[in-house]
C-alpha cells in the first residue's frame, strides 16, 4: 500500500489526522488495512460523551475510505468487564436486586425487566448499534466476552503471566506517586473499565492486578461459584500454568490450568495495551484524563512493548456537554444517549456537531431551545455550501455530516426551518391535517403537498416539542377574544391592530407576514415598511416589542410564543381576525 498524499478535497482536522494515520500504518504494517479503534463499555446507557470515542476514529476512517484505502474501525465492546454499580434511573431495574450482581461480567447480569435481550450488556449495546447505523458509522464489533471465553487471548494471557515481573515494575513506577493537586477533567467519557482501573475495585485487590504474598498477577479469574471477580490469585506455576485462586465473596477456591481456562481476564491496564498489539491498532483517541501520570493510556504505552506492539497515535478529546445539564456519567443515570438525540435531530446535524470541532475542543449538544439556533446555523451552512460561498473547513465539516464513503445519508426532501416546524407541531398538537394546511400556506407559490416532504425533520421537531418543552411553555391558542384587554387599548394600540388586519390577506405567507408584522410599527411611526434598522430610530425596536407582546397576549394569553408569522398562519385568518377584535 503506497503512502497516499494529503487529500486535496478537504483541509480540516480529519484530513490531517488521516494523513498521519496512513503514514504511520505504512511504517508499521505496509500493505495491510489501516486499523483504528474505539472502546465502549455497555455498563449502562452509552451516552453522547461516549459517542466522541466512536465519532473521532469514524471520521478519520471514513476519510481514509474516501481515498480508496482499506480501513477497519474496531469497536471493542467491553462486555466482559465487571458490573461495578447499578446505574440510577434505569427502567425495569430494582437497585437492591441488581446490586447482588455487582462483580459479575456484564454479560452475566440479567437485562432490565421487559428487555428482549439476553443480558445487561446486550441490552445497552443494541441501542448504540441502532444509533450508529442511523449515523452511518461502519465498524467491526468485537465482544470481549466472546474473545476471552473462547480462548482467543490465551497466548496473550500466558505471555502476560510469564512477564508479570516486568509489568509489575512498570506499574510500580506510578503506585507511589502522589496524585496531582487537581485531577484533569475526566473525559474518556466515563468508560467503566477505565474508571475501575483508576479508582480500584475495593476488596478484589489492587486495580492494576492481584498482589499478595504470592506476588503480582495481571490476571483476575471470575469465581467458578458466584461468578464474581472478587478473587485473589494465591499461586501460579509457570511450567504447568496451574493457577489457584480464592474468592473473597463466597469463599470458593479452585486450582485450574490457565492454558485451558477461559473464565477470567487481564486487568484493564494490561488488557488495553494487549489489544493494541493483538489488533495492530494504529489510531485510537483517548480522554483528557489520560494526560495524567499513571493513567491507563500512559502506562499502556510502556506495557504494550511487552506484547511486541506499539501504542496507537491519536488525540486526547475534550468534554461533550448537554445544554442545561451537568457532565455526563452513565453510572448516574438519566444521561442522554445518541438515540435520545436522534429522536429530536437528524443524523446530519449530530454528525456535524462532532465533525466541525477539533477533538480537543469541547462543545454542547442542545436539548433545549438552543436546538433551534443550531438548526438555523446548519441551514445557513447548507445554503452557503450550495451557492459556493462557504469556507473550506466548513465545506469539509458539511461533507462529513451529509455523506460517508458509502454514500449520502437519507435526508429531508424539503428542509423547512426547524423552529417553524416545531411551532407548527406545538400549535397543532398532533393534528396532521392542520399541520399540513399551515405548512402548505408558508409558500403559496410552491405549496407543500404532503407532510412526508418535510419528514423526518418534522417528526424530530414534533418529538422535541412533546418531550423537551415544559407544559407551561406550550402554546394554547385562545378560544375566545380577550374582550377586557381589547376594550382597554388606547388609540395607538387599536391603530396597530387595524394596520395588521388590513394587510393580513395580501401578506398571507411566511415571508409576507414576516415583513408585515415587523412593518406595522414602522408605518405607524411614519416610516416605510421597507425601512432598514439603520434608517430607524432606536424607539422603533421598543414599539415592535410592545406590539408583539400585545399580539401574543391576544392570541395565546402570554408575553411570548412561537414566531408571530408562524403563529398567525397556524391560527388561520378567520380566527386571527376574531381574536384581534375585528
Amino acid at each position: 500500500m503506497p503512502i497516499v498524499a494529503q487529500s486535496t478535497e478537504t483541509t480540516d482536522w480529519v484530513s490531517r489526522f488521516a494523513d498521519e494515520v496512513i503514514e504511520e500504518s505504512e511504517r508499521r504494517a505496509p500493505g495491510k488495512p489501516v486499523v483504528v479503534a474505539s472502546g465502549l463499555s455497555p455498563s449502562g446507557p452509552i451516552h453522547l460523551g461516549n459517542l466522541r470515542e466512536v465519532m473521532t476514529p469514524h471520521l478519520v476512517a471514513d476519510e481514509i475510505r474516501r481515498r480508496g484505502l482499506q480501513v477497519r474501525h474496531l469497536i471493542s465492546w467491553d462486555d466482559y468487564d465487571r458490573y461495578r454499580k447499578v446505574p440510577k434511573g434505569i427502567a425495569g431495574v430494582d437497585e437492591e436486586a441488581w446490586a447482588a450482581h455487582i462483580g459479575k461480567p456484564l454479560t452475566s447480569v440479567p437485562a432490565p425487566a421487559g428487555s428482549q435481550h439476553p443480558n445487561w450488556a446486550e441490552h445497552f449495546k443494541a441501542a448504540m448499534i441502532e444509533s450508529l447505523a442511523e449515523l452511518g458509522v461502519e465498524f467491526d464489533g468485537i465482544s470481549q466476552t466472546a474473545q476471552y471465553t473462547s480462548g482467543v487471548y490465551r497466548e496473550q494471557i500466558l505471555h502476560a503471566m510469564a512477564h508479570r515481573g516486568e509489568i509489575d515494575a512498570i506499574l510500580d513506577q506510578y503506585r507511589t506517586k502522589k496524585a496531582p493537586a487537581k485531577k484533569p477533567q475526566q473525559q474518556k467519557p466515563v468508560d467503566e473499565a477505565e474508571r475501575e482501573a483508576e479508582e480500584g475495585s475495593g476488596a478484589a485487590g489492587e486495580d492494576d492486578g492481584s498482589s499478595g504474598s504470592a506476588g503480582y498477577f495481571p490476571y483476575k479469574p471470575y469465581c467458578g461459584n458466584c461468578e464474581k471477580d472478587l478473587t485473589t490469585v494465591t499461586s501460579y506455576e509457570d511450567d504447568t500454568t496451574e493457577l489457584t485462586y480464592a474468592c473473597i465473596e463466597c469463599g470458593f477456591s479452585e486450582t485450574v490450568r490457565l492454558n485451558e481456562f477461559n473464565r477470567g481476564k487481564l486487568v484493564w491496564k494490561v488488557d488495553w495495551p494487549m489489544r493494541w498489539a493483538y489488533e495492530g491498532v494504529v489510531f485510537e483517541p483517548s480522554g483528557v484524563d489520560h494526560s495524567s501520570p499513571g493513567s491507563s493510556f500512559q502506562v499502556g504505552g510502556q506495557i504494550v512493548g511487552i506484547f511486541d506492539g506499539k501504542q496507537p497515535i491519536g488525540p486526547m478529546y475534550a468534554f461533550v456537554g448537554i445544554s442545561g445539564m451537568a457532565k455526563m456519567s452513565s453510572s448516574r443515570g438519566g444521561v442522554p444517549t445518541p438515540a435520545d438525540a436522534l429522536k429530536i435531530m437528524e443524523p446530519q446535524l449530530l454528525r456535524w456537531l462532532y465533525a466541525r470541532r477539533r477533538p480537543n475542543q469541547s462543545f454542547k449538544i442542545a436539548f433545549d431551545q438552543e436546538i433551534q439556533r443550531l438548526y438555523d446555523e446548519w441551514d445557513k451552512l447548507d445554503a452557503k455550501v450550495a451557492d459556493g460561498t462557504a469556507l473550506p473547513a466548513d465545506i469539509a465539516a458539511h461533507a462529513r455530516a451529509v455523506r460517508t464513503a458509502g454514500g449520502e445519508l437519507p435526508r429531508t426532501a424539503r428542509p423547512l426551518p426547524y423552529r417553524t416546524l416545531a411551532s407548527v407541531a406545538d400549535i397543532t398538537a398532533g393534528h396532521q391535517d392542520q399541520a399540513l394546511r399551515i405548512l402548505s400556506e408558508l409558500d403559496p407559490d410552491n405549496p407543500l403537498g404532503a407532510l412526508d416532504e418535510v419528514r423526518p425533520r418534522y417528526d424530530k421537531a414534533e418529538a422535541w416539542i412533546n418531550t423537551h418543552v415544559p407544559a407551561d411553555q406550550r402554546t394554547i391558542v385562545r378560544d375566545e377574544p380577550d374582550t377586557e384587554l381589547l376594550k382597554s387599548l388606547d388609540e395607538q394600540a387599536q391603530q396597530s391592530l387595524r394596520l395588521l388586519l388590513d394587510g393580513l390577506a395580501d401578506n398571507w405567507s411566511l415571508d409576507g407576514l414576516t415583513h408585515h408584522v415587523y412593518g406595522v410599527p414602522k408605518v405607524q411611526a411614519g416610516f416605510s415598511a421597507d425601512a432598514t434598522p439603520k434608517e430607524l430610530p432606536p424607539e422603533i425596536k421598543t414599539a415592535q416589542r410592545s406590539f408583539f407582546a400585545l399580539l401574543y397576549h391576544l392570541l395565546v394569553g402570554r408575553d411570548t410564543g412561537p414566531r408571530l408569522p408562524t403563529l398567525l398562519l397556524a391560527v388561520g385568518q378567520e380566527r386571527v381576525r376574531t381574536l384581534l377584535g375585528e
